[in-house]
């Protein structure tokens, strides 16, 4: 079976974009101008046109755009170090509720889902039985089955709610869910996530999304959001920093706030229509990365959804998938944003634009 895990080995040094998230054509670009410092930012002429279009006409407002963009970029470049030290705090301090959900069990996984994954590991296993198997598409492109069973997903929350509750540090797990939790930072990854990853959802997407990266994933970011009335409700349209996604809903009680896909990120919004799904406790939607999608507000109650962003370091290493340039990157701790190093020539080892 596939496996991939950071070690000192040369071939797997962790990378990550310095600034993941802000996109080239959404955001400013390094550079020099007006006899500023070389460390100062000027705005691209489409982004000048599209900030003028949004109201953005003096001086003192762009002045403004380019110091919030200027503090985001620091903040990010400081994520992993942020991370690092949250993690080992979260060691010495905290106590968890349920000890046993930080170890993957098969008795854990639903029926359905083991038998896709045992079917997908057969030597007769085809793309075209996997579908008969799934029985239908959410969404185009989008694969709905259960994932957990039920008293899991509770166990599961109980413990993330214990963890809230507690006095340690927590960060928020990207720039859009200002409620959640990473989940690496308390330990999941090895005993958890890692095996569920390599074990149990490679085998689908290597049939799925063999076109993106889905037979060669050797990392991931797994986290959970929170949607609560008296936080984040929903969440924008938007694709994720993956190269295929699995989203879990795992309770509690909540209505509506069903998800919706449109299409591929390349594709216009004049040229697309979405497809709303409903989400049910247990069950995952596995999809690409690329693929829009977002989340319709919930009208009462509490939703917990379990993220795992999987990652292709043989797809990345090419091609950043958040600022669409070949990337230039710098070490970092655990799996990172899931790009490698190569060997010498290869590529430069140091991207700065996402």
């Amino acid at each position: 079976m596939f496996a991939f895990y950071p070690s000192s080995s040369s071939d797997w040094t962790t990378r990550r974009c310095v600034d993941t998230g802000l996109d080239p054509r959404q955001a400013a670009q390094p550079g020099v101008s007006g006899g500023k410092p070389a460390d100062t930012f000027v705005l691209s002429s489409f982004v000048t046109q599209l900030l003028h279009r949004l109201g953005c006409v003096t001086d003192q407002q762009f002045e403004d755009v380019l110091n919030q963009i200027s503090q985001e970029l620091e903040r990010r470049r400081h994520l992993c170090a942020m991370s690092a030290e949250r993690a080992a705090a979260i060691k010495d301090i905290y106590q968890p509720l349920h000890t046993h959900v930080y170890h993957l069990k098969e008795t854990y996984l639903a029926p359905k889902f083991k038998e896709i994954v045992e079917y997908c590991q057969s030597s007769s296993a085809s793309t075209e039985g996997l579908l008969d198997l799934l029985e239908e598409e959410a969404a185009p492109k989008v694969y709905r089955f259960p994932v957990f069973e039920k008293r899991f997903c509770e166990e599961l929350v109980e413990e993330l709610e214990h963890f809230e509750r507690s006095s340690a540090p927590k960060g928020r797990p990207n720039t859009m869910n200002h409620y959640g939790i990473l989940l690496n930072e308390l330990g999941f990854d090895e005993g958890f996530f890692t095996p569920l990853r390599e074990l149990y959802l490679h085998p689908l997407t290597s049939l799925l999304f063999p076109d993106c990266g889905g037979c060669c994933l050797d990392s991931h970011k797994a986290f959970v959001v929170k949607y609560d009335m008296n936080e984040d409700l929903d969440l924008s349209y938007h694709y994720d920093n993956a190269e295929v996604t699995l989203n879990v809903s795992l309770g509690k009680d909540f209505t509506e706030g069903n998800l919706y896909f449109g299409d591929m990120r390349q594709v216009p919004l004049s040229e697309t229509e979405c497809s709303e799904v409903e989400h049910k406790v247990t069950e995952g939607l596995l999809h690409r990365g690329q693929h829009m999608h977002g989340a319709l507000p919930i009208s009462s109650g509490q939703r917990w959804n379990l993220i795992i962003w999987m990652r292709a370091s043989q797809e990345r290493n090419k091609l950043c998938p958040m600022c669409n340039t070949r990337p230039t990157l710098v070490e970092a701790e655990g799996f990172a944003d899931g790009f490698t190093k190569q060997s010498e020539g290869l590529m430069n080892v140091s991207c700065v634009l996402t």
